[in-house]
């Protein structure tokens, strides 16, 4: 009985049979789907509507003669996006060697290795704010800043915002990564692993509508 009430007193479900920290972290995705489509929204609207350049998608001529190609790199925008989408993958296998430790299949496999999974995602977010970081840099080398144009402030507003969730992410990943170490993660811990990867998996669904929206369609 003892052992019923104590882990009543842990397990706090809600009417939707879901711990309320689940709960929360829907609640809390919700919140930032609006915001997200705000700031997309926001760069939609303000799209070629920009008098001077940099332009996203076209050439464009400085003041001093000089012609640009369009700023928008694809190529390594699309490598960045590949590394973060591979992420999710690796966060998927994080919590999967979360849930099923101690496991048949799992016990002396790199499936049910945490830590590894735990730490190949954070260092593949990292990457990603690494492009991220590189991409800034050379636009502003180019002569685009968040006070340029239109586009560049609904521009650096939006992917700024969305780095700043990744950084987050990365964070809290290594956070668990430093439990997983101090005292290891097991089967009772797979609710925070797994809000945790909610998150994560927003933050990827976030930018796979931010790089068709404001890389890939003209």
């Amino acid at each position: 009985m003892a052992t019923a009430e104590h882990t009543h007193e842990h397990v706090h479900y809600t009417a939707t049979g879901l711990d309320n920290r689940k709960i929360a972290i829907w609640a809390f995705i919700g919140s930032e789907c609006m915001l997200f489509a705000s700031l997309i929204s926001t760069y939609l609207i303000y799209k070629g509507r920009s008098i001077v350049g940099p332009f996203p998608h076209e050439a464009w001529t400085s003041p001093a003669g000089q012609v640009f190609k369009p700023i928008l790199n694809i190529p390594v925008t699309s490598v960045s996006t590949f590394v973060l989408l591979m992420s999710s993958l690796a966060m998927v296998l994080a919590l999967a060697a979360v849930e099923n430790r101690g496991k048949p299949g799992y016990v002396g496999t790199a499936l049910g290795n945490s830590k590894l999974w735990l730490a190949t995602t954070a260092a593949l977010g990292a990457t990603f704010l690494g492009f991220q970081a590189f991409e800034f840099t050379s636009f502003v080398h180019e002569g685009l800043t968040i006070r340029t144009n239109l586009f560049g402030s609904s521009f650096f507003t939006l992917t700024g915002f969305h780095g700043a969730h990744v950084t987050v992410g990365v964070l809290w990943l290594m956070t668990l990564l430093f439990i997983d170490f101090k005292r290891g993660l097991t089967p009772k811990d797979s609710l925070i692993v797994d809000i945790c990867a909610l998150y994560w998996h927003f933050v990827d669904v976030v930018w796979i509508a931010i790089f068709t929206l404001v890389y890939l369609i003209k």
